[in-house]
């Protein structure tokens, strides 16, 4: 049941709605829905100050990662974490989460949207902001014909399920 002082419901919600146990499970810091309004990508993104221990920082939100993907009762092709060093893509088969497909320097490819990337102190928000632009310039190719890292997300299938869709925080 949704919260009475939610004011919008968005399709994460409806979608969520659909599995169990959703109220003990943080929600991804966004969601990418394919031109079908499915849901074929979860995110997790931890910047400044959540970076000062990585390694941890990293396995727990790769546990977020999969509890969202158990308790969802679609299957979920992809998921993606990032960090301020790397952007790892997954793919999820209902059961299991293989080791990461596509492994990207989070710099190079962000800072096509953000010049002073690498010179600057980024916080968690602004690299969730960053990774959505990144991944809406695969969706309708608002500042880019070709975005960074098109060859590597044409390669896992990811590309093509994103032309047209959307994200959603």
């Amino acid at each position: 049941m949704l919260d009475s002082n939610e004011q919008t419901l968005t399709l994460w919600n409806t979608k969520a709605m659909q599995a169990t146990n959703l109220e003990d499970i943080d929600r991804p810091d966004f969601v990418v829905l394919d031109k079908d309004e499915q849901v074929i990508l979860v995110a997790e993104v931890k910047g400044f100050p959540f970076d000062l221990n990585r390694n941890k920082t990293k396995e727990n939100a790769i546990l977020q990662l999969i509890d969202y993907l158990q308790a969802v009762k679609s299957l979920i092709p992809f998921a993606m974490f990032v960090d301020l060093e790397n952007i790892l893509i997954f793919r999820w088969n209902g059961k299991n989460l293989s080791n990461p497909i596509i492994s990207l320097n989070t710099t190079d490819v962000l800072s096509h949207y953000e010049p002073k990337f690498s010179s600057r102190q980024i916080f968690n928000l602004y690299l969730t902001t960053l990774t959505e632009a990144w991944i809406s310039d695969f969706c309708y190719r608002w500042k880019s014909e070709i975005p960074p890292a098109s060859q590597e997300m044409a390669e896992i299938g990811l590309l093509q399920r994103l032309e047209g869709g959307i994200t959603q925080s």
